[in-house]
């Protein structure tokens, strides 16, 4: 059986088995949680443990490999242009949706009178602390690290990527013997690499299970009820994004067939899916790109990790749709210069914050400081933000995926998608 059917099995049996844990646990008179977080934990340690050597390897070995004639700065711009492009549309459609349902208004009264708070406003504050826009500074400056041995271990990838994207690109302008040298001991390291990353996606379908069964198992589907129409809006945007927007781009701009492509990433949409995680899942989505879609590593080395980091698409989208819902929440009218400053505030935030804990409640504090809304507005929306996290990194991952087809077709690869 291929790979993305035994993860879609395991994600509906976590769903059947995660819901009824209750009852099982009674039977067998053991912590089924515990297991499920067990199994999870080694599951996601197991990726991480390769994120490091892997992206590394492979950004080394890919941009070293690019020809002294521009590439590297012509690959940058189109790659640039595709987040921003891409983070721009899902904003707008995240924004057009919000403003058309209205889900903070029900039954033609703000959302907070209704639902009141799901979650202590301490404990969000302290989550959140005192975010600002300084905050945003704060992650750029990792961009160039002090100590990129500490920045590995710290997990802070884009200073890592930075580092490795020089580190590539001046092996290709040393001398033959020096470059023999250091390009055929990262290329060592890089397939031993995805020989380990071939490993772990075996037990994917049970790292899969045992993450989402835990999720269900803690937070039941009756949490969705009360706040259906806000979670129904943030996910017919994502679909709308997800299943419209990134093929129209697959289509039309990088000439190749989205249904294919849509097959070649299942296991990494999954993958993405139950960890909510982009970093955690980048070694499977490479493996995915490059094996099944095709894609070179030369161009795979160099937008995927960066746009793990920086592209996320979903995440831009939920944060407007949270703003703007928590905004209606309160009775606030928004104008046009409101929704501007979301707009603008939700693109530049879902790059700034990406690497934190709890991005997503950062950005959006950052957003509802602008808009002048009280922090515990956040408590609105904790009751489904994990189930939505999931949702939104599956597209995030599948952006960056279209992202490195649209670059390899326009550098004139030929790919398995034709």
């Amino acid at each position: 059986m291929k790979l993305h059917w035994q993860i879609l099995i395991a994600l509906v049996l976590a769903v059947l088995i995660g819901s009824a844990s209750s009852s099982l646990e009674a039977i067998f008179g053991l912590s089924l949680l515990a297991s499920f977080d067990f199994i999870g934990s080694l599951f996601l340690n197991a990726l991480k443990m390769i994120i490091v050597p892997l992206i590394v390897s492979s950004i080394i070995v890919g941009i070293s490999n690019i020809e002294r004639d521009g590439s590297f700065a012509r690959m940058g711009g189109k790659t640039l242009l595709y987040y921003v492009s891409s983070s721009t549309i899902a904003i707008i459609i995240g924004l057009f949706l919000v403003m058309l349902i209205e889900p903070g208004i029900i039954n033609g009264q703000p959302a907070q009178q209704v639902l009141g708070l799901h979650a202590d406003t301490a404990a969000v504050a302290e989550r959140v602390g005192g975010a600002s826009g300084g905050d945003i500074m704060a992650i750029f400056l990792r961009l160039i690290p002090s100590n990129v041995i500490h920045a590995a271990a710290e997990g802070q990838m884009l200073g890592l990527i930075f580092f490795s994207l020089l580190f590539g690109y001046f092996i290709a302008h040393c001398g033959d013997n020096s470059q023999r040298t250091l390009k055929g001991f990262f290329q060592g390291v890089f397939e031993v690499m995805m020989k380990i990353t071939d490993l772990v996606m075996r037990f994917a379908p049970l790292g899969v299970f045992a993450l989402v069964a835990a999720v269900v198992a803690r937070s039941g589907l009756a949490v969705f009820i009360p706040l259906a129409k806000f979670f129904f809006t943030v996910v017919a945007a994502l679909l709308l994004h997800l299943l419209v927007v990134l093929p129209l781009l697959l289509k039309f701009v990088a000439g190749v067939s989205p249904s294919k492509h849509f097959h070649a990433m299942a296991p990494a949409l999954l993958t993405a899916f139950s960890t909510s995680s982009s970093a955690a899942t980048l070694p499977m989505t490479m493996d995915c790109i490059e094996k099944r879609s095709g894609v070179s590593n030369q161009s795979s080395s160099f937008v995927l990790p960066l746009g793990a980091t920086i592209n996320m698409d979903g995440t831009a989208l939920y944060e407007c749709v949270a703003a703007l819902f928590i905004a209606q929440a309160y009775g606030l009218e928004l104008g046009f210069a409101q929704q501007f400053t979301v707009v603008s505030l939700a693109l530049m935030t879902s790059i700034g914050v990406a690497g934190i804990p709890s991005a997503s409640l950062v950005a959006i504090t950052i957003i509802l400081a602008a808009m002048g809304l009280p922090i515990e507005g956040i408590g609105l929306i904790l009751a489904v933000d994990r189930i939505l996290d999931m949702s939104r990194t599956a597209v995030n991952i599948f952006s960056d995926s279209c992202g490195a087809v649209i670059i390899a077709r326009s550098e004139g690869e030929q790919t398995k998608l034709v």
